[in-house]
């Protein structure tokens, strides 16, 4: 019973709180059902803006990375009994594709796939796995341009940031195809003259991978890099709301020369995928990045056959502003911060707080800013912000700006829907903010940037902590031994000084507290999919 309340809370929850609180069917089309104020003109102007989109579809169909079927064993199957589900632009709401609506027979399939897969897989050598996975990471920047363009088209992110995340994304599988040769074991000095002690590390076995909509790319690469670099194989279970990049994915896979059976993909009934994945004892290991509340529900879920659990979860993250920080690099820190991906990230500022000698001017050149982004469809020419991912998205962002209102917040600038209609926001800075409203206390995952006033540097601390996530974190500030000072004492897993972009491949990913286990990314990363094992060898004295 555990197992099948975890993973029916899949169905709404393997991205952001955002997508994960609405009750309706995966396939409803209420998911998609967008603000009844917009215009005929504001409709016509979205058409106008992303006239390119049927274009880039013809593009990647011709490429034969435009994949619409799901991944079992190297083979593109349909789900068993033909029915599909619809996979929406969310800047215009027009529907991209169809694509099968899989559930527990073909998981099983997927599943089993992997673990016949693994058996050879794990028995190439290191060298073997890593020039195949530079192989598929040659191909993923190879195609860069149409990865991006799908991402856009799916996801709705500008298309200059979505191939950001191609490359970002790609670095994974360049940093594990070069750690893959990396992966050492143990001598142990015995306690007896006639033993002799070593650690091995092994692969885990199969893994089942469940990533979000906001990073359809990087989000996978992630994990199946470092997965498939130590002798793992996976079977993905990708975003309902962005299937279509996780398939161009794997399709690169292939042709990158990685066996079939290794990389599966399979989408569509969310809660009878998570309860085949959650239930196979042939599963050994779960890797989900999504809420708290379903990361809790998968670990309870994966007890039932005592899996590896590894969660990246929701976040709340502070940025702080110190009197003696730069201005203007504070700015563009958290600029950076909050928007990308139009607030839609767990790691983006959730609260700004600023020190009170330069809590004004500081705000006034950060709504400045902010006042010059521009929002669009991710097509479009100078775009930084596009479309929130869907209807329930939007209603999130009008409730806590509603709350904050309410109880006493000022808006400064945007705080409403877009003229552009559809899900497109306005960028949002409120002041006056305490820490007891809604966006102080949850993930807006929007483009709501709430400035909070502190006067000490313990304060400060304790404001930012005062919280059960513990993902990212940012300070602004020109004083080394305060920067020291306060990272320490903040309680988050994720630190960045005087920036606000800090994810690379090269560094440890994750949280504290109730955002998560384990790490992503680094040469840490690769412990998440190793098993360790002692050998003892006894007797060793004699000829």
């Amino acid at each position: 019973m555990t197992m099948m309340v975890a993973a029916r809370a899949i169905a709404t929850a393997t991205a952001r709180s955002v997508v994960r609180s609405t009750r309706f069917p995966l396939q409803s089309p209420s998911l998609y059902v967008f603000a009844q104020r917009k215009s005929h003109s504001h409709t016509l102007l979205i058409r106008q803006m992303s006239s390119e989109a049927p274009s880039v579809v013809t593009r990647l169909q011709s490429s034969g990375l435009f994949r619409s079927q799901g991944l079992i064993g190297g083979k593109w199957i349909d789900a068993y009994d033909g029915k599909t589900f619809k996979v929406h632009n969310p800047a215009n709401g027009e529907v991209i594709t169809n694509v099968p609506l899989m559930g527990k027979r073909e998981t099983d399939d997927a599943i089993s796939s992997a673990h016949d897969a693994f058996k050879s897989w794990s028995k190439l050598t290191a060298a073997d796995r890593s020039n195949r996975l530079r192989k598929w990471y040659e191909l993923l920047i190879a195609h860069k341009k149409e990865l991006g363009q799908l991402i856009t088209l799916e996801q709705g992110k500008p298309l200059k940031e979505a191939m950001g995340e191609v490359t970002y994304g790609a670095s994974f599988i360049e940093f594990f195809s070069e750690e893959a040769k990396r992966v050492y074991g143990d001598i142990i000095s015995p306690t007896l003259a006639d033993r002799r002690l070593f650690v091995l590390k092994q692969p885990v076995g199969v893994v089942g991978v469940i990533t979000p909509w906001n990073f359809p790319l990087a989000m996978i690469t992630r994990k199946v890099g470092p997965a498939l670099a130590c002798g793992c194989t996976v079977v993905i279970k990708p975003a309902e709301l962005t299937p279509l990049t996780a398939l161009a994915a794997a399709e690169l896979s292939l042709q990158a020369g990685i066996p079939a059976g290794v990389v599966n993909v399979v989408m569509g009934d969310a809660p009878a995928v998570g309860d085949a994945i959650l239930a196979s004892s042939q599963v050994r290991k779960i890797t989900f990045t999504g809420s708290t509340a379903v990361g809790k529900k998968l670990m309870a879920g994966a007890a039932g056959t005592v899996k590896r659990v590894s969660l990246e979860l929701g976040g709340n993250a502070p940025c702080i502003v110190f009197d003696d920080a730069d201005v203007d690099v504070a700015v563009k820190g958290a600029i950076a911060a909050k928007f990308r991906n139009t607030g839609q990230t767990c790691v983006c500022a959730n609260r700004i707080f600023v020190q009170e000698g330069i809590y004004e001017k500081f705000a006034d050149a950060f709504s400045k800013a902010v006042q010059s982004l521009q929002v669009g469809d991710g097509f479009g020419e100078g775009v930084s912000l596009g479309p929130l991912i869907n209807e329930a998205a939007v209603q999130k962002v009008e409730k806590f700006l509603q709350d904050a209102t309410t109880k006493g917040a000022k808006v400064l600038l945007g705080g409403k829907r877009h003229s552009l209609g559809m899900t497109f926001f306005e960028p949002t800075v409120l002041t006056d903010v305490k820490n007891d409203m809604l966006l102080s206390r949850e993930e807006i995952f929007g483009p709501v940037a709430p400035l909070l006033p502190f006067r000490t540097e313990e304060e400060a601390i304790a404001l930012a902590n005062d919280t059960n996530a513990g993902l990212a974190a940012y300070i602004f500030t020109n004083s080394i031994q305060r920067s020291w000072r306060v990272t320490e004492a903040l309680e988050y897993g994720l630190v960045g000084v005087n920036e606000g972009l800090i994810s690379t491949e090269v560094a440890p990913f994750g949280g504290v507290k109730q955002s998560g286990l384990g790490r992503e990314g680094s040469k840490y990363g690769l412990d998440e999919y190793l098993e360790l094992k002692y050998v003892c060898m006894g007797n060793m004295g004699g000829n």
